[in-house]
């Protein structure tokens, strides 16, 4: 049989032939994941050799990969706000972009401030809220019920106290009020849609699609968000890129002055407001 570093070359070439991107790192991974090893010290092992059922192991792994699987959805799991979550093809996989959401989100929560997440999924942006700030009292709602399935096993492992109920939007939620709203919705345009990685493809449509023009859900929440929102909190938003001056203007109709908050690539990423006319300490936008 092979040496482990070898089998690990041969693997990011037929990577980079399928069109992956970071092939030498995917392959790193996934050898570590057949040998369930560390992928940073399995370095050092390059020269052992690998064990006939190993490299079965390792080449069915990279088969999948060469498919364009993506990489969170084979080894099960990703990390959201430093917490290790399990995903699947169930939800959409938790990007550093929603840090973003999760970061502005945490900003202006109060301890004992009741949160509604609209669309949890894996149940990063919930579970982040109650342990980073565990006086808050977290209800995280999606239509999905196998990404609830995902989402309570998460907050399970997490140790997070959330209450998950399938609701669409705000439909099971009658009469209750939040000091925060937050949703990260699917916002993609039809037009957008078309133009998907083949790893993004394999994630659910519907937690992508936001309708012809990716503004459908923005549209349906702010419209019904002040009949759930208290005088002075706060509706928080994920958008696309090119979005902000749509979403900004359904939120100074429908709640209040918006805020946008850019990411880390400087791409303009969350957009919020407080339910009164005045803005409620913000950043500058």
């Amino acid at each position: 049989m092979g040496q482990i570093g070898e089998a690990v070359r041969r693997a990011a070439a037929k990577l980079e032939a399928a069109g992956v991107e970071n092939a030498l790192h995917d392959a790193w991974r996934l050898m570590a994941l057949a040998l369930d090893g560390d992928p940073l010290l399995l370095r050092l092992r390059a020269g052992d050799d690998l064990s006939a059922e190993q490299e079965s192991a390792f080449d069915a792994l990279i088969c999948r990969r060469a498919q364009r699987e993506p990489l969170q959805y084979i080894e099960g799991d990703t990390e959201f706000m430093g917490i290790r979550l399990r995903v699947s093809e169930s939800v959409l996989i938790p990007r550093q972009d929603t840090e973003t959401l999760c970061s502005e989100a945490l900003r202006l929560l109060d301890p004992g401030d009741r949160v509604l997440d609209i669309g949890t999924g894996s149940g990063a942006l919930a579970i982040a809220l109650k342990r980073l700030c565990p006086g808050a009292a977290v209800t995280a709602v999606d239509i999905s019920p196998a990404a609830l399935e995902v989402a309570k096993e998460n907050a399970c492992r997490c140790g997070a106290g959330i209450e998950f109920l399938r609701s669409d939007c705000f439909g099971g939620l009658a009469g209750r009020r939040f000091e925060m709203i937050v949703s990260n919705p699917p916002y993609l345009t039809q037009e957008e849609m078309q133009t998907l990685m083949p790893e993004v493809q394999r994630e659910p449509e519907g937690a992508l699609f936001g309708g012809a023009d990716g503004l459908a859900f923005y549209r349906r929440i702010t419209a019904e968000a002040t009949q759930h929102l208290t005088p002075g909190g706060h509706l928080l938003f994920e958008i696309g890129w090119r979005q902000k001056e749509a979403v900004s203007a359904l939120l100074r109709e429908s709640v209040g002055e918006p805020h946008a908050i850019r990411d880390l690539g400087g791409n303009w990423r969350v957009v919020w407001a407080c339910r009164r006319a005045a803005a409620c300490g913000a950043q500058g936008d």
